[in-house]
């Protein structure tokens, strides 16, 4: 993967090869952005930087047939973990060796995808994925082997806070003195969610989101759109380039994330007063129960950001909301005062908690009807 073909990051590019060409290669490094902004992308094109020996800042000029097996992904010192669940083609101790054909596929179709583009693939997006015990034994071993080309061995750990405590404990040790030549880069959008002792052995490299004029120019180039709908789409997808694609496929699950989210709000304001639509805010949970943990959980961060689009709007940031509703007789304007200051930190922190129960394997049916009846309290809150 080419440096040149990773959008915006200018400087992070600059930064890690000529920290290659310095001979000041970390040997633990934790790579942490939002989705969408190419994290994976970067640490692939920099390992491939190291591994072939490359100049001059770019993927080329070293060794040539090392480049090839890069762009198949199938360079033998370069090893993966990500999060793995077992489905109809691994029924037990599913570790990333095991899907190695769909994750070449993945990142050669969605480098800027997410993790629930990366469930769907596998078709696991009803469970929730883990990077467990089973997987940290494999890196141990992967790694404990002398390199088949005599220089650096990478292990590239993607949505490395998937890693469950077990797994993190047992690679502790290895992280913090790994073999010689091993480079271990870790890839999360929450660094948080990473244990203390796996992070402070790291150098933490922290990436922004992309600026709309990057989304803009790419979809532009690789996407073929006019300039006018470039320039909207990449406002919308708020620095986000894989939510930026989805838009031009009509992709996107926020189109159907939308219409859930419109229908929750139509039955809590009908609620206030009016038993009947307490039954409607009930059927509305039992069918999003009825969907897998990480879609309920993505569908509630869209939530998430719902709720504060409308409060910046309700407050007169126009420039940065980038929310522009579909659902049909439903005007973003027109909710926008529903939301305030009085009671949008209630609503975060309910959305917020609801996500940590459901993430706990909580009664997704009792969490949803629960967070249903108190949005139904806070929306008629009244502003200060």
């Amino acid at each position: 993967m080419r440096f040149s073909d990773i959008l915006g990051q200018t400087h992070i590019k600059k930064h890690l090869t000529q920290s290659v060409e310095n001979g000041r290669v970390s040997h633990a490094q934790l790579f942490v952005g939002p989705e969408g902004c190419g994290t994976l992308s970067m640490a692939i094109a920099y390992a491939q930087y190291i591994l072939c020996g490359n100049l001059n800042g770019e993927n080329t000029g070293g060794n040539e047939a090392c480049n090839l097996k890069f762009d198949h992904l199938s360079h033998p010192d370069l090893h993966f973990a990500f999060p793995v669940a077992t489905n109809d083609k691994v029924k037990k101790h599913p570790v990333s060796n095991h899907f190695l054909e769909e994750w070449r596929e993945f990142v050669a179709e969605q480098p800027y995808g997410n993790l629930f583009d990366w469930y769907k693939l596998l078709g696991i997006d009803n469970k929730q994925g883990q990077i467990g015990v089973d997987e940290s034994l494999e890196i141990v071993k992967s790694l404990s082997l002398k390199s088949y080309e005599g220089g650096y061995k990478v292990m590239i750990i993607w949505m490395a806070e998937k890693m469950n405590i077990a797994a993190s404990n047992k690679l502790l040790k290895l992280i913090e003195e790994p073999p010689e030549k091993t480079l271990f880069v870790l890839i999360a959008e929450d660094e948080e969610q990473i244990i203390g002792t796996i992070r402070s052995r790291c150098q933490v490299l922290h990436f922004p989101p992309l600026g709309e004029a990057v989304i803009k120019d790419a979809l532009v180039s690789q996407k073929g759109l006019g300039e006018v709908e470039a320039q909207k789409i990449a406002h919308q997808a708020n620095g986000n380039y894989n939510k930026a694609v989805d838009l031009v496929n009509n992709d996107s699950e926020d189109i159907l994330f939308e219409e859930w989210f419109v229908t929750w709000i139509r039955s809590a304001f009908k609620a206030k007063g009016n038993k009947g639509a307490i039954h409607d805010l009930i059927e509305w949970s039992t069918m999003i129960a009825g969907t897998g943990r990480e879609t309920q959980k993505k569908f509630l961060r869209f939530c998430l950001d719902f709720f504060r689009q409308a409060m910046l709007l309700n407050y007169k940031a126009e420039s940065l909301v980038f929310m522009e509703p579909k659902v049909k007789g439903f005007a973003l304007e027109k909710f926008a005062p529903f939301v305030h200051g009085n009671n949008i930190m209630e609503i975060s922190e309910e959305l917020q908690d609801a996500i940590y129960h459901i993430e706990r394997n909580g009664n997704a049916k009792i969490i949803l009807t629960d967070l249903s009846i108190k949005l139904t309290r806070l929306l008629h809150k009244k502003s200060a």
